[in-house]
């Protein structure tokens, strides 16, 4: 097990994960890591797995013991409720995950070419947590694929719904719109109308276009906002900001906005492979609709010029619907240590799924768009 990102070879980690996946970058865990947001402090502490069979690897799972079930975005707060109640030790936890980023990617790698290698893995870290003690294993916002298949060997899935964006080979922002039907379209047209009306200018950087100082503005933006909504500061670091994201190239886009020469907002994005992640947002005065149009037109916008495929904007958000954002549907799997729990928290998975399944067909007849369109 490697308690830092330090002892894992760069090198080799590009070899087991897509580096076209910006959170699962070496550089990007690691400035995690090394800025103090994921530390035995933060209850985010590295244990990240490696198997090996004869002197080769099998397979590489990240990982993270947890002290809680904050910034996970699969929500198991009842469960470790229920432990309490019989008087056990719900945390620590082994979460294998990117930290406070629900965005569906690669979560295991095994060697393809050794017959049962993905359940050897999968025993392998069930074994270790018996010695490390821990009550459970979940993994978190992984490929459906692979979701599938830890649900052959054994670990329910449970499903969340999140609204994306998608490329039709639309030519424009207008373009787009064309989809929409009449009174939805005149709707998001008076949103964005209402930006210039008073007096916001926004722009977009990307990568070594960002300067140091948009960086600081935008911790800032990150912490007030945050202090508002749940009475700290975020999870994230000033340092990871003015000192990870910088370092990762041009992988940050960030759209800024200002009110009269003064910066007042920003949005942060990540761009890897065919797709751009929204990821936070921050204001320092109130404007009408410059969150929408900061963190969802400015981003389809950018989509669209850049030819990505695909926009998450992130977790949750109903009101994204209304805005041609389509309900997708995003997996994790879960294995419990204690026997008296499994089967339960099997069912409640199971019935949790039939919900959402319902839940994103339903979400699926509220879009805006018009009923003769592809």
């Amino acid at each position: 097990m490697h308690r830092s990102m330090t002892e894992i070879d760069p090198t080799l980690w590009r070899d087991y994960f897509d580096e076209g996946d910006p959170f699962l970058r070496w550089d990007f865990l690691h400035g995690l890591e090394t800025t103090g947001c994921t530390t035995s402090q933060s209850g985010w502490q590295p244990a990240h797995i490696q198997l090996d069979r004869s002197g080769s690897p099998l397979g590489f799972v990240p990982a993270f013991i947890k002290g809680h079930s904050y910034g996970e975005y699969v929500f198991d707060w009842s469960w470790a409720e229920a432990w309490q109640r019989m008087g056990l030790e719900y945390y620590p936890k082994l979460v294998t995950a990117v930290p406070f980023t629900p965005a569906t990617g690669q979560r295991l790698w095994h060697d393809a070419e050794h017959q049962d290698a993905l359940s050897d893995v999968v025993y392998g870290v069930q074994a270790l947590c018996s010695s490390l003690e821990v009550s459970s294993w979940h993994v978190l916002f992984l490929e459906q694929a692979q979701s599938d298949a830890l649900v052959e060997l054994g670990m329910p899935q449970r499903l969340t719904t999140q609204f994306h964006w998608f490329n039709r080979g639309y030519r424009d922002f207008q373009d787009f719109l064309a989809r929409f039907n009449s009174r939805k379209r005149k709707n998001l047209r008076r949103e964005r109308d209402q930006i210039a009306r008073q007096g916001l200018v926004l722009e977009t950087k990307k990568g070594s276009e960002i300067t140091p100082e948009n960086w600081r503005f935008f911790h800032r933006c990150y912490q007030t906002t945050y202090a508002k909504r749940s009475g700290h500061g975020g999870y994230l670091t000033d340092a990871f900001f003015t000192e990870t994201c910088p370092a990762l190239g041009e992988t940050p886009v960030m759209v800024l906005a200002s009110c009269a020469g003064e910066a007042v907002a920003a949005a942060l994005f990540f761009e890897g492979g065919d797709t751009l992640y929204g990821r936070y947002w921050g204001c320092l005065a109130e404007f009408d609709y410059l969150h929408f149009e900061a963190c969802y037109y400015r981003g389809i916008e950018y989509c669209i010029d850049a030819g990505l495929s695909r926009f998450d904007p992130g977790a949750q958000g109903e009101h994204k619907i209304q805005r041609g954002f389509e309900p997708v549907l995003t997996y994790s799997n879960h294995w419990i240590v204690d026997e008296r729990f499994s089967d339960a928290v099997a069912r409640f998975a199971a019935q949790e799924c039939d919900h959402v399944r319902a839940y994103q067909q339903e979400a699926a007849t509220l879009l805006p768009f018009k009923l003769d369109s592809p």
